[in-house]
């Protein structure tokens, strides 16, 4: 029988442990490599080509959602296992057109992750129950005008620059991470506050925070 191999990406020491755990007591199922931000995880992705990627939504650097479009898109034969305490209507949407083919809370994954990983080896897909009955209540058919807006209001570049931005990034900062020129970046950020109706970095931050495209670093009045 073939080794199942996984990629872990969590930014918590202990919740990675505990899911290598869980993993490596399974006969046949090897941790193949562990990342602690987003941009990591894709970049190991690509470097050990896992079966099965297991991502927490809020990660540094690149968030889970942003990791998993990356994944999906270069490395489809990659199953994606979304791994969050949130279990919004809005965050269910966004992580399966970012191309989730499971989605379990951390509070489960001592009972869920087992299953939910051999359901993405046997190629069928697992969510919990409320992921399950959102989608078979046709979430996808029933966007409303502001929930609509959050994953196609932004381009992925640029939702990968504010979640830079939410993590105290310069400009100068983020055009080196993302390999932009300073005046290229600078536009960048200047398109985006105009998207977002936002006239501050806070403001910025705020509408990442809200609307889960990067996790919550900073303590914003």
């Amino acid at each position: 029988m073939r080794t199942a191999r996984v990629l872990i990406a969590d930014d918590h020491d202990i919740v990675r442990k505990g899911l290598r755990a869980l993993v490596e007591e399974r006969p046949h199922w090897e941790v193949v490599a562990e990342s602690t931000d987003g941009r990591d995880a894709v970049a190991k992705a690509s470097q050990f080509k896992p079966d099965v990627a297991i991502l927490d939504i809020s990660m540094p650097s690149l968030n889970g959602l942003d990791a998993a479009r990356q994944i999906a898109k270069s490395h489809p034969q990659t199953s994606i296992l979304i791994l969050t305490i949130d279990d919004s209507d809005q965050l269910i949407e966004d992580a399966l057109n970012a191309g989730a083919r499971g989605y379990i809370l951390k509070e489960d994954a001592a009972h869920d992750l087992v299953l939910a990983i051999q359901a993405l080896l046997s190629n069928r897909t697992f969510f919990t129950q409320k992921v399950a009955r959102t989608v078979l209540g046709g979430l996808t058919g029933r966007k409303s005008p502001t929930s609509a807006g959050v994953s196609r209001r932004l381009t992925v570049r640029e939702q990968e620059i504010v979640q830079l931005i939410t993590e105290g990034r310069s400009t100068k900062e983020f055009a080196n991470v993302l390999s932009l020129s300073v005046e290229a970046a600078e536009i960048h950020r200047k398109n985006i506050m105009q998207k977002l109706n936002c006239r501050s970095v806070s403001e910025v931050v705020r509408y990442a925070i809200r609307n889960h495209l990067a996790q919550h670093t900073y303590d914003w009045a």
